[in-house]
């Protein structure tokens, strides 16, 4: 019978969820970024486009390779890559220094596209009233600003009553009806390569819902959650 883990002792002797103990370089993404709440056009559309990168690859990959997407990619700066023509794929494509993915590449581009016709459309439209009141005070609970227009409004929007709280890996939910509800808004927007498993990756990245293990010295590290 296998045991499925719980937090294990870091290298400090704090306790983490086990796969931030792979090497040093996920150690400081979990330490210092994974979970803390990102309510910018660009944080989000930065999270959201390495997400999709992600899918059939370890995070570990596209965390080495952050730096370059972030050069190739405009530093994630939607209008710059929703301006990217046919000869901007060509030259990512050719460049081994991200994912080269066709579909990716041009998913990421057409994206950004839906970013700026969000913004540009006003949608979701007013705020805070499009927001949920258990995401507003969640926010304010936390002493953050309501997200605006566009991308950040529309994926806050999303924000689960309740987060999970496991305690073994095991535990660990891969996707919520928030989530899957969440993944059919973008792509009725003109979003791809956003499913459930995606968007629910996202919502623990920028501090939607807790993945922290319970014990480990990052849970709670958002501030949106009692724990």
């Amino acid at each position: 019978m296998t045991i499925s883990p719980g937090p294990l002792p870091g290298p400090d002797g704090r306790l983490r969820t086990p796969w931030a103990l792979g090497n040093d370089r996920l150690l400081a993404y979990y330490d210092s970024e994974w979970g803390m709440p990102v309510l910018d056009e660009a944080g989000l559309f930065e999270r959201l486009s390495l997400e999709a990168f992600q899918s059939g690859l370890s995070w570990d990959v596209i965390l080495a390779k952050r730096p370059a997407f972030r050069e190739v990619f405009h530093h994630f700066d939607p209008d710059r890559v929703a301006a990217m023509g046919d000869a901007d794929v060509e030259r990512t494509l050719a460049d081994a220094r991200i994912v080269r993915n066709r579909a990716k590449i041009t998913a990421a581009i057409g994206n950004a596209r839906a970013v700026v016709t969000l913004r540009e459309a006003g949608d979701p439209p007013t705020l805070p009233d499009s927001l949920p009141r258990h995401a507003r005070d969640a926010l304010r609970r936390a002493d953050l600003p309501l997200p605006a227009v566009g991308l950040p409004a529309l994926i806050w929007s999303h924000l689960p009553e309740a987060t999970p709280r496991p305690a073994t890996v095991a535990e660990v939910p891969t996707t919520s009806s928030e989530a899957t509800a969440l993944a059919k808004t973008l792509k009725k927007r003109g979003f791809r390569f956003v499913g459930p498993t995606t968007a629910h990756a996202l919502m623990e990245a920028v501090g939607m819902v807790d993945g922290h293990l319970a014990g480990s010295w990052r849970r709670g590290c958002s501030g949106l959650w009692d724990e």
